[in-house]
């Protein structure tokens, strides 16, 4: 009685959300409506997300749900550097990095935490995804310092070979963590509940594409409101891009984390938070350089100061705490006071 009521929420909110955008109704309208949208949307993803990690394990339906969610925010970047929108793009890629680690991360571990003293996950993944982060910090400074003594065209050049050793080295930790090392990677506090599970495996599957497609859809909604928020607000692109849109688009479709965490689930919420950030570092960002390329105006791989600071202050944070393979809630909330800080900081520039 619960799910079917759920699910009328869930449909009628959407509806009208849908409706409200494409008939022109009024700006506050369309994002309060959008709102309500996302959160049952949101909720929706979370349970297909624990549907599929039950039957896949908490890896593979982490590694799911992040890259359902990153798909979203990959094909809306393109339509940005189809208009040369670079600097928001770049924007939002930070903010995806910010707010996963941050926000999504300390969310889940502040709110885990909560419950339960102290939750535990796999060493072994926890420095394999600290090494990931430094090589992002890495890849994204180095352009950025030699970008002063290239030309134009040797920063585009330099940006694609970056872009390519950067997928490779996604794809073979792909290979690392799901094929060569799988067990080691396994988190050995990954219980099944056999008692929690509602859906089938090719239902949850299915629940999984079709939560992600609203999520999408409901966010470019909402961001499509957020122009005249931000003009009557006197907001900048940076802070748009960074925070108001990551916050929209990632902590919604990855609330999912938070809500593993709550059950005990922490692997599969940190596999949701770190992992996303660095597909979108290795992954994401480096296939938007290389598709602007094939679009005729290379997007370098260039990120300005505020940017990198952001992405090594966020890294390093979330590398502490994450790194002994256990968590408590003051450490969530360590990394939500960080994001706070640098949305502050963002918003005053």
């Amino acid at each position: 009685m619960k799910q079917k009521l759920f699910f009328t929420i869930l449909i009628a909110s959407f509806g009208f959300s849908g409706i409200a955008h494409y008939t022109g109704m009024a700006s506050l309208v369309q994002f309060f409506a959008c709102c309500v949208a996302i959160v049952f949307a949101a909720g929706f993803l979370g349970k297909a997300t624990e549907g599929v990690a039950h039957y896949a394990g908490e890896r593979i339906g982490g590694f799911l749900n992040a890259t359902f969610g990153n798909a979203a925010e990959l094909i809306i970047a393109i339509f940005l550097i189809r208009d040369g929108l670079f600097d928001m793009v770049k924007a939002s890629i930070t903010g995806s990095i910010l707010g996963n680690l941050l926000l999504v991360l300390g969310l889940s571990v502040f709110l885990g935490g909560l419950k339960f003293k102290v939750q535990k996950f796999n060493v072994m993944m926890a420095g394999s995804n600290a090494s990931l982060m430094l090589l992002a910090v890495i890849a994204l400074f180095i352009p950025a310092i030699f970008s002063k003594s290239l030309t134009t065209k040797e920063i585009d050049m330099f940006s694609i070979i970056v872009a390519c050793i950067l997928i490779v080295s996604y794809l073979t930790w792909l290979l690392f963590s799901m094929v060569t090392h799988k067990n080691e990677l396994t988190d050995p506090t990954e219980q099944p509940d056999e008692h929690d599970v509602a859906w089938s495996r090719n239902k949850s599957i299915l629940f999984l594409i079709l939560a992600t497609v609203m999520v999408a859809f409901i966010s470019e909604w909402l961001v499509g409101t957020l122009e005249e928020f931000t003009h009557r607000f006197g907001l900048s692109e940076l802070f748009v891009g960074a925070f108001l849109i990551a916050i929209i688009g990632n902590a919604a479709e990855h609330s999912a984390a938070v809500m593993l965490a709550m059950k005990n689930k922490i692997g599969a919420a940190v596999e949701i938070a770190i992992g996303s950030s660095l597909q979108i570092a290795l992954f994401v960002a480096p296939v938007l350089v290389i598709i602007s390329f094939f679009l005729g105006e290379t997007m370098n791989i260039v990120f300005t100061t505020y940017e990198l600071v952001g992405i090594a202050v966020a890294s390093f944070i979330a590398k502490s705490i994450s790194k002994d393979g256990a968590t408590n809630w003051y450490e969530g909330l360590l990394l939500l006071v960080v994001y706070v800080i640098l949305g502050i900081a963002f918003f005053l520039v």
